[in-house]
């Protein structure tokens, strides 16, 4: 090989190498909402945490049935990523893979309150005789006592967590 091919080739990989680096540098986020955004600015990652806290789903079938019908491997990689995040914990019993279980973590109920305003937003831009009845009546509830209402589904699901996490038996 001349001098001059060896260069290139050098050159090359240096810029494969430099390239490589930069798209593999994850910048940090200068403001809380880009931070957040960053974690949970995907559709999924909410709707996931939506049906773990008001909907009680625990189970990989379960989110996989939710209306907005996620793809498998999407609702993989969103569990995956919100289990590594703290979002979600994995209550791994005995018996099968079906056995896992993700419950939410504290971190992962801090997201309610934007649940409820993006759930909020959502009702109140758009035309009340598109409400189905169920929707009507959480609307009058978050609007007649937010607080309370909070509080309620909260203990709710805290309430879920105890009784669940006392019948399941751990893997050891």
């Amino acid at each position: 090989m001349s001098d001059c091919s060896c260069l290139i080739l050098e050159l090359f990989c240096v810029f494969k190498l430099i390239f490589i680096h930069l798209h593999s540098m994850k910048t940090k986020p200068t403001c809380a909402i880009a931070y957040s955004l960053d974690l949970l600015g995907d559709k999924w990652s909410l709707l996931i945490l939506r049906d773990a806290i008001l909907h009680k789903k625990t189970r990989f079938k379960q989110f996989r049935e939710s209306k907005e019908k996620i793809a498998t491997n999407i609702l993989t990689n969103r569990l995956k990523f919100l289990v590594k995040e703290g979002f979600l914990e994995l209550l791994d019993s005995e018996g099968t893979k079906k056995s896992k279980q993700y419950l939410a973590t504290k971190r992962g109920l801090l997201t309610f309150p934007v649940i409820i305003e993006l759930y909020l937003f959502s009702i109140h831009s758009i035309d009340e005789s598109e409400l189905n009845e169920s929707q009507i009546n959480i609307k009058a509830g978050i609007t007649s006592d937010r607080i309370f209402f909070e509080k309620t589904k909260l203990e709710e699901y805290l309430e879920f967590l105890e009784e669940l996490k006392s019948t399941v038996i751990l893997k050891k």
